[in-house]
């Protein structure tokens, strides 16, 4: 029997189907994806940005079939193949879209070595102190638990706030932290509407720097609708969801 997660709506919407669209016809570079994963929005995003040729393959890693499994092991989205080769995981392949194709501007790494390390403590941050939390909000269950998760979420984004340079996190040009972090911004009017999160009660830094980066272009392009994510979202306010990320939460996990 399938797990309700097989359910999914099965294509994007919005802007991004129209970025599916553009991105049909063969290429080096196959770039298999879900349309409503945050993880997958990180490394579009990247491709979006430094106009990469590359081929669009929707996929619902829940159903884990034969050859996404032989492509990436742990059944989980991104993964592409280059010349024939697998690699996954979103940021690494972030950073594979910067090394691979380096006549491809802009960068989203900055060049000099001490602010490209603070950049990647910046993603390491966000992966660890920001995604767990914004995770637990959502799946808490009960006004406490609620309280406390919403708590630590607004504590690790006014950390994050007050080392924005402005208008993106280092300074005028977009990075790779501003990537690892903004499709959890286009997604959080599902805490905003069912857990009492706002922006506006994180800072104003915050607020302000959210509201900036969620209008990138790359960023709009690779958005679906909203009412789209309501379904898998509904999911995780249950705390049904049965994704790798949600049981990680659960267990008290590394998120995979």
């Amino acid at each position: 029997m399938p797990v309700p997660d097989e359910q999914l709506f099965p294509h994007a919407t919005g802007n991004a189907i129209s970025t599916v669209e553009a991105h049909k016809e063969p290429q080096e570079l196959i770039f298999y994806a879900g349309w409503f994963c945050p993880f997958v929005q990180r490394s579009w995003i990247v491709l979006e940005e430094k106009g990469i040729p590359y081929q669009y393959k929707e996929v619902n890693p829940y159903k884990k079939e034969k050859h996404f499994l032989d492509i990436n092991p742990k059944g989980l989205v991104p993964a592409v193949e280059y010349h024939g080769k697998a690699l996954y995981e979103s940021l690494v392949l972030c950073e594979f879209f910067e090394d691979a194709y380096p006549e491809h501007k802009p960068s989203i790494l900055p060049g000099d070595a001490y602010t490209k390390a603070h950049a990647r403590l910046w993603v390491d941050f966000v992966g660890k102190a920001f995604v767990p939390a914004y995770m637990r909000l959502i799946m808490a269950q009960g006004e406490e638990k609620q309280d406390e998760a919403r708590a630590e979420l607004y504590d690790a984004l006014r950390k994050f706030a007050a080392q924005v340079k402005g208008p993106y996190f280092l300074g005028e040009e977009f990075s790779l932290v501003d990537v690892a972090i903004v499709p959890w911004i286009t997604r959080d009017h599902v805490p905003a509407e069912h857990r009492g999160y706002s922006r506006e009660a994180v800072s104003d830094e915050w607020k302000r720097y959210a509201d900036h980066v969620e209008q990138r272009e790359s960023v709009l392009k690779t958005k679906s609708d909203k009412d789209k994510y309501a379904d898998i979202y509904g999911r995780y306010l249950r705390d049904e969801a049965q994704s790798e990320a949600a049981k990680a939460v659960r267990a008290g996990r590394v998120i995979p």
